[in-house]
């Protein structure tokens, strides 16, 4: 044991001093990396959405659909209501088909009972 020297004070502090640096060096690394990866996203979604802000050009082609869904909402809002009333009429003119139906059967059975005789 002759050949061993003692451990220093200087050599402890150079190796947390190193592994300080390490730590350090790849915090940032996933710090860039995270960078880099975000800008790409956004990249990917102004292809499809367009810019996020109104003063660039091309702007927001997703806000524009947005805007257009929301008019066609407001556009036929009013259906609704009227349809009700619509299904009540054909309700009522269906119910007159039956007794025209009904009807036109009991027609038929004495035009058929006339002809017969």
């Amino acid at each position: 044991m002759s050949g061993m020297r003692p451990r220093t004070e200087v050599d402890a502090m150079n190796s947390m001093t190193l592994l300080t640096l390490i730590s350090v060096i790849g915090a940032a690394a996933l710090f860039i990396a995270l960078a880099l990866f975000l800008r790409a996203i956004t990249r990917v979604l102004e292809d499809v959405g367009g810019p996020a802000t109104r003063f660039e050009f091309p702007v927001n082609y997703l806000s524009k659909i947005r805007y257009g869904v929301r008019a066609i909402e407001i556009q036929t809002g009013g259906i609704a209501p009227n349809v009700i009333k619509l299904n009540a009429g054909l309700g009522a003119v269906a119910g007159g088909l039956v007794a025209i139906d009904g009807n036109l059967g009991g027609v038929i059975d004495a035009v058929s009972r006339q002809e017969g005789a």
